[in-house]
This record gives C-alpha cells, sequence and structure tokens, in this order.
C-alpha cells in the first residue's frame, strides 16, 4: 500500500505532466478553500456544461467579502479554479469580486491546460452569481441548479 506522500508525488507528477503549473496543483491538493461556511450570507450553487458543479459560500460584512469557502465536484482543474477564486475574493469589496476576470485568475493559477479554461469560466460565474444574488436577495431553492454556457 502506498503511503500518502507518494500518492500525492504521483498526483503532482501527472498534473504537471498534464500542463499544471506548481500552484494550480498547489490549490488542487491544498483544502484551506473546500468547505462550506457555517451561517454563510450567501450560499450559491451552479453546474457548468461539462457537469462539473461548485457551490461558493461567502461571509460577507459592509459590502466586502470576510471569508468564502467552495465545494466543488469536478476534475482538478475545478477544484484548482474553484480555490484560487475564492482565495482571491477573500477581502474584496462586492464590486471587486463581480469583476475578477479571467485574466486575474489565471495569473493566480500561473498555467493550466488549456482544455480546462471552462473550469475557470465557472469559477467566476459561480463568484458572480453568488455577489449578484446576495445583493439581489434572491435565492435558489434547495435542490435546483442554475446552468451556464
Amino acid at each position: 500500500m502506498e503511503n500518502r506522500s507518494e500518492n500525492q508525488d504521483d498526483t503532482y507528477r501527472m498534473l504537471s505532466e498534464s500542463g499544471y503549473s506548481d500552484k494550480a496543483i498547489a490549490y488542487f491538493q491544498a483544502r484551506e478553500n473546500i468547505g462550506c461556511i457555517e451561517n454563510a450570507d450567501q450560499i450559491t450553487e451552479v453546474t457548468g456544461p461539462c457537469g462539473d458543479t461548485m457551490k461558493i459560500s461567502l461571509s460577507i460584512n459592509k459590502d466586502r467579502i470576510m471569508d468564502a469557502k467552495i465545494q466543488v465536484l469536478g476534475c482538478p482543474g475545478a477544484v484548482a479554479s474553484g480555490s484560487a477564486v475564492v482565495d482571491l475574493a477573500k477581502g474584496m469589496s462586492l464590486d471587486e469580486a463581480e469583476n475578477v476576470d479571467m485574466d486575474q485568475l489565471y495569473r493566480e493559477l500561473e498555467k493550466m491546460p488549456d482544455q480546462k479554461v471552462h473550469c475557470a469560466r465557472l469559477a467566476i460565474k459561480t463568484l458572480q452569481k453568488a455577489v449578484q444574488q446576495y445583493r439581489s436577495k434572491e435565492t435558489i431553492p434547495a435542490g435546483k441548479k442554475k446552468e451556464i454556457s
């Protein structure tokens, strides 16, 4: 039986060979941003066209994101993108968070395979939708998902 560090080394090697930067791999492997905030001010779930799903929870005070967590059902690109977008959002005003773009996220991730651009797009859309829902006090009933293209 392999130990955890050997498994992590194998995962790192495989992701690196697939075109992920060290930083993107670190976002995939780290779990600090993964989860759900208890008593969150906003929880939003979005499913992308490939079937990956992200559920973001935000703690907001005076129009500033104080904390954020994400749950991801998807590939390593989706997990890395979701974790990175949450890292970017922490401390931002709602206006700043609503305007996070692909350039910012790709600068944060440094490099991901070209075929994973939809993962980054989903992470950004999930954050933007959460901000929009918070501002409009719109909620999605449990069990319903908003499809994006």
